[in-house]
C-alpha cells in the first residue's frame, strides 16, 4: 500500500515537471516570426499632382497588407519623364522646417517666438518619411527650375525593406502645378496664368446698399489678394487690409465697428490709419495645417471677419458681417481689398 502512494506521489510531481520542459523545448525549438514584405502591400495613390510653391503632404498612401512593420521608405531613381537625370529632386535645399518638439499652436506671442521654432535645413524639396510612407513636397519647390504643368513632370520608384527582405515599387508619378500664391485666387491650374484679379468674398451677411436700399450679395463686393511691390525691399512680412467704395475711395476700416482687430490674424504690431489696417505676419497663412482661433475647421484656411450693427427697418438691430477664408503661400508684403463695385455699405441707421 505505502508504495503504491509513493508511486502515485511521484507519478503526481514528475508529469507536472515534464510537461513544463516540454513545453520550454517546443518554444526553443519553433521557428521565429519573421518579418515580411507582403505581396498585397501597395500604394494607394501613384500619382501625385502638389502645387508647387506650397508644403504639401501627401498621407495614408500606403496599403500595409501583411508587411510586418517596422519598415524603412526611399525613394530611388527619380527621374524625369523622358528618362533624363533630374538633379532638381536628388539634390539638397535649404528648406524651413519646425524644429523637433517646437510645433505651432497659434498661441504663440510674437514673430520672433514663431521663428525661434523653426529652422533652415538641407533637404530634398521631394521626399518621402521614412518610417510611414507619407510624401512631402516642400515650399521652396518653383517652376523656376521644376517641371510643372503640362509638362509631364517626373517618375520615381520607391523601395520597401525590412530584416525580411525589400521590395520595388515602380513608376510612381509626380506632375506638380504651377504656383498659386495665394487662395481663393483666379490663376489657371495648368498655366498658372492669373485670369481674374478678383474673388468673391466668402460671406456677405446684412449689408444694405446705401443707395439701393437692398441687401448686398458677394456678386457685389470684389476681394483684390495681391502682393504689394516693396521698392524699399524692408521685412516683407505684411498683411494690409483696406475697404474702397464704388467710387474707389478710402472707407474707415473703423466703420466696422464689430470687428474684433486685435484678434482679426495670428499678426502682431497692428497699425490702424483712416485707410487700412496691418499687421506683421509670418508665412504662409495659415503657418501649418492646424485648427486655431484664427482657421476654419479644417485648418486649411485663414478666417477674417469685419463687422458692424446699425439699426434696420422697424427698429430691429442688424449686425452686418464681411468675411474672407483665404490662404497666402508666399512671402512679402500683402494687402487684401475689399472693393463695394456696385453700392456702398450703409452703416447708419434706417
Amino acid at each position: 500500500m505505502n508504495n503504491i502512494k509513493l508511486r502515485h506521489l511521484i507519478t503526481i510531481v514528475l508529469i507536472p515537471g515534464f510537461i513544463i520542459s516540454l513545453t520550454i523545448a517546443c518554444k526553443k525549438y519553433l521557428p521565429e516570426e519573421r518579418e515580411t514584405i507582403g505581396a498585397d502591400s501597395q500604394f494607394t495613390n501613384t500619382v501625385f499632382q502638389p502645387i508647387l510653391g506650397r508644403t504639401t503632404v501627401f498621407e495614408n498612401n500606403f496599403y500595409k497588407g501583411s508587411t510586418t512593420y517596422p519598415v524603412d521608405f526611399k525613394i530611388i531613381n527619380p527621374r524625369r519623364r523622358n528618362g533624363d537625370p533630374a538633379p532638381e529632386l536628388t539634390d539638397v535645399f535649404p528648406v524651413t522646417v519646425w524644429k523637433s518638439g517646437e510645433a505651432y499652436t497659434g498661441e504663440e506671442k510674437s514673430m520672433e517666438e514663431i521663428d525661434a521654432k523653426r529652422e533652415k535645413q538641407n533637404r530634398n524639396l521631394f521626399e518621402i518619411y521614412p518610417n510611414n510612407g507619407n510624401f512631402v513636397l516642400w515650399s521652396e519647390a518653383n517652376s523656376s527650375f521644376m517641371r510643372a504643368m503640362p509638362d509631364s513632370g517626373y517618375v520615381f520608384d520607391v523601395e520597401v525593406s525590412n530584416s525580411g527582405g525589400r521590395r520595388y515599387f515602380r513608376d510612381l508619378k509626380l506632375m506638380p502645378y504651377r504656383e498659386q500664391p495665394y487662395a481663393p485666387s483666379g490663376y489657371d491650374a495648368i498655366s498658372g496664368q492669373q485670369l481674374t484679379n478678383g474673388v468673391p468674398p466668402s460671406v456677405v451677411s446684412f449689408i444694405k446698399g446705401d443707395t439701393s436700399n437692398r441687401y448686398l450679395s458677394p456678386s457685389d463686393i470684389d476681394v483684390y489678394i495681391r502682393k504689394i511691390v516693396n521698392p524699399l525691399k524692408t521685412h516683407g512680412q505684411s498683411l494690409t487690409f483696406k475697404f474702397l467704395d464704388k467710387d474707389y475711395r478710402y472707407i474707415n476700416p473703423a466703420k466696422f465697428t464689430n470687428t474684433n482687430w486685435e484678434g482679426l490674424v495670428h499678426g502682431f504690431n497692428m497699425q490702424k490709419t483712416d485707410s487700412s489696417v496691418s499687421y506683421n505676419v509670418a508665412f504662409p497663412i495659415p503657418l501649418v495645417e492646424l485648427r486655431t482661433r484664427y482657421t476654419n475647421a479644417n485648418g486649411n484656411m485663414a478666417v477674417v471677419r469685419f463687422g458692424y450693427s446699425r439699426i434696420g427697418f422697424a427698429g430691429s438691430r442688424e449686425n452686418a458681417v464681411l468675411g474672407l477664408d483665404f490662404a497666402i503661400y508666399e512671402p512679402g508684403d500683402w494687402e487684401i481689398v475689399f472693393a463695394f463695385k456696385n453700392d456702398n455699405p450703409k452703416f447708419s441707421d434706417d
